[in-house]
């Protein structure tokens, strides 16, 4: 399952070192795909993310509290806002001009998000009225079971995650009867042909949050809003002979939240110091990604930038401490990119064939889409050649508009050097996404060589 890739020859020279990668491999992606299964909304997936830290041992810190003691001290701490969660692990011996090894991904995911009046309907039907949340395909929203997911707001400001994870609701498509030319062109009225049906009868104000309200275990009348979407809920699955495919809801982009939060937990033991002395692993999962990133929960906002400073501040550090940590801070920017279509080769940059069950791949745009350079380049192959991983190169067809991450975001903002990576997948931004088995593994191994020992130094540039 496992490819050799030429410029990386560590992955193991026998059949029992590739056979052990694989068991490895599988382990990994299963316990992603019961991550994926749990973590419907943003606010799932930091709870989740919180809870497996906090089961390593670190502890949440509040952002109105003061930091000068707990921050300063040696182990874990996280911060979590909204869909947003910051986590870090401070080594022995680290000080206030110590360099980050950071790890950026996002929670969010496209899908359709519940309006404010959500009670609508027509002709005997109720309906769910909700808005287009991201660049999502959206004929894959059609015909699938949907559950609810996310969360609702107390009078008191206080925040209860809800999930409903059953048959809810459904956007029925027309039938072929009624619409011919279908199969010649499907076309989607987004106000008009996307608003799931979930009951008969007409349509009640207040119904579908009193619903939700008594899911989640609170009077209705004790809230006061909500941040709610749909998620489709089949559960991931693997694929092929082999089960060699991963076919899951928001790989993109919880894939590299989980591998990022696994990589993490496991700088806690295998490393945080390397020849030239401690660095500090940060793992960076924002929200809102997907429709730019501008929110105090996005990689444009103040978060990350707010805890490294306090972080810095908590340890003693002055104004020259925080420009020597940042100068010597790198960022892995780790979102999902494309791997080769089968059907649609021609979409690809003809030297650039990455593949599923490659490795991670290094993502490249000289127009800054992403933000990897050369020394980017140094960063990445290092980590994975010190992990025994192949990676692969990605770069857009010149004839096709780039896509964007959070790296030139990170990289533009906080000055830190950044490198655009990910793992190679199909059907991005669908309802349901397909990535090789052993990737998520692969891109976890590098992470966790990244984050655990400095490679190039980033303020050599």
């Amino acid at each position: 399952m496992l490819r050799r890739m030429a410029h990386t020859p560590h992955t193991g020279d026998s059949e029992q070192a590739l056979s052990t990668l694989d068991a490895a491999a599988r382990a990994h992606a299963e316990d992603l795909a019961a991550w994926l299964a749990v973590s419907t909304s943003p606010y799932h997936a930091v709870a989740n993310a919180a809870a497996r830290l906090e089961k390593a041992g670190f502890r949440r810190l509040l952002e109105t509290d003061a930091w000068d003691g707990a921050a300063a001290e040696a182990g874990g701490r996280y911060v979590i806002r909204g869909g947003a969660l910051i986590a870090w692990w401070v080594p022995e011996g680290a000080g206030p001009a110590t360099p980050f090894r950071i790890v950026g991904a996002h929670t969010d995911s496209p899908n359709l998000r519940v309006k404010p009046l959500p009670d609508t309907g027509r002709a005997g039907w109720k309906q769910v009225a909700v808005e287009i949340y991201g660049g999502t395909l959206l004929n894959t929203w059609l015909d699938r079971d949907l559950g609810l997911s996310g969360r609702l707001v107390l009078r008191d400001g206080t925040p209860v995650n809800v999930l409903v994870d059953r048959p809810l609701l459904r956007v029925p498509q027309l039938a072929i009867h009624l619409d011919r030319q279908v199969n010649d062109g499907l076309k989607l009225d987004r106000q008009q042909h996307l608003m799931p049906i979930w009951g008969l009868g007409r349509p009640v104000e207040g119904e579908l949050i009193a619903f939700v309200a008594g899911e989640a275990g609170v009077a209705a009348d004790e809230v006061a809003g909500w941040d709610l979407m749909v998620h489709s809920v089949e559960p991931p699955a693997f694929l092929g002979r082999d089960r060699e495919l991963l076919a899951a809801p928001r790989l993109d982009n919880l894939l590299s939240v989980h591998a990022g939060t696994t990589a993490l937990v496991n700088a806690t033991t295998t490393g945080g110091a390397g020849e030239d002395g401690p660095v500090i692993p940060v793992l960076a999962a924002f929200d809102h990604e997907e429709n730019g990133s501008q929110a105090d929960t996005g990689a444009e906002g103040p978060l990350l930038g707010g805890v490294l400073d306090r972080m810095i501040a908590a340890r003693g550090g002055s104004p020259e401490d925080r420009a020597r940590a940042f100068a010597g801070s790198v960022c892995l920017s780790s979102d999902t990119g494309h791997a080769v279509h089968p059907n649609y080769p021609e979409r690809h940059d003809p030297d650039h064939r990455p593949v599923a069950g490659g490795g991670p791949i290094l993502k490249v745009n000289v127009n800054q889409r992403y933000a990897t350079d050369g020394v980017g380049r140094a960063v990445f192959a290092d980590a994975c050649e010190r992990a025994g991983v192949p990676w692969q190169s990605f770069v857009s067809s010149n004839a096709m508009p780039c896509g964007t991450t959070i790296g030139p975001i990170t990289a533009a903002r906080h000055g830190i050097a950044t490198v655009d990576i990910g793992v190679a997948i199909l059907s991005m931004h669908s309802a349901r996404e397909l990535c090789g088995t052993a990737d998520p593994y692969l891109l976890t191994r590098a992470l966790e060589a990244f984050v655990s020992a400095p490679g190039p130094a980033g303020g050599v540039r």
